[in-house]
């Protein structure tokens, strides 16, 4: 073991928090809300809004007139009874003070809470986030530069091949097939089925991987996964040739 395998704090732990069908409260309606919104939508949780309809902002309107999993109040936070039944709460409201006992009220009940622009008041942050169909990415700078972590951000989406989203996409419905076909949890089995994914992905190109269908599954599976090799890509086969990976993104300077 050497000194770099040494964990350093300071940290964050970044989860891929799973929302679907949870209740989240958001109160405030302006700018940063109507972002928090976008995010929490996408995790198809249900939203409970509160906040002036005069500070609304024109995105949380179009929200509110659009998404049915929002229930908006036109009102200002009152008190502990706003929080019965949340999962989350997010502020964003101009009032500090507001603010600060909204989050006091939130952590004796255990609840989550993300105070926007007070990072002593947040449980977690939002970063900025990539998304192309199933993957996202999160860049984070623990509070300490949101703009910087735009700027990395942009940096990312530039080196990400344009099929990814395909290629994750097939490498979810093989996964899940295999699984029909050799279902199981813990033991052997599910060691091997594990190292076969893992050998298809480390030595497929994501345009191959991008490319699969229905037909080329069927096949790996009746072929491959029964003789307990690791397929060809056909258009490896093809070629006639070895699988060489594509070079690394090279940031420019």
């Amino acid at each position: 073991m050497a000194d770099q395998d040494l964990p350093t704090g300071g940290g964050a732990l970044l989860l891929a928090w799973q929302l679907k069908n949870k209740h989240v409260l958001i109160v405030g309606g302006g700018d940063v809300s109507s972002g928090r919104i976008k995010s929490v939508l996408t995790a198809d949780a249900f939203v409970t809004l509160i906040s002036p309809n005069d500070g609304l902002h024109p995105l949380t309107k179009f929200y509110i007139a659009n998404y049915d999993r929002i229930t908006y109040h036109d009102r200002t936070f009152v008190g502990p009874d706003d929080l019965s039944g949340v999962d989350m709460v997010l502020t964003a409201i101009d009032d500090v003070d507001w603010s600060r006992r909204i989050c006091a009220m939130c952590r004796e009940r255990k609840i989550p809470v993300n105070v926007a622009d007070i990072p002593p008041s947040c449980d977690f942050y939002f970063g900025s986030q990539i998304r192309k169909g199933p993957l996202q990415i999160m860049i984070s700078t623990n509070g300490n530069g949101p703009k910087l972590a735009n700027i990395v951000k942009k940096r990312i989406e530039a080196c990400l091949p344009k099929n990814v989203d395909h290629a994750i996409e097939n490498v979810g419905t093989l996964r899940t097939k295999l699984r029909q076909r050799a279902p199981g949890v813990g033991g052997e089995l599910s060691k091997k089925r594990m190292k076969w994914m893992s050998s298809i992905c480390t030595t497929w190109e994501l345009d191959d991987l991008a490319a699969l269908d229905e037909e080329i599954m069927e096949n790996m599976l009746t072929t491959d996964w029964e003789k307990g090799s690791v397929p060809i890509p056909p258009r490896t086969k093809k070629r006639g040739q070895n699988f060489h990976s594509s070079p690394p993104c090279r940031s420019q300077h």
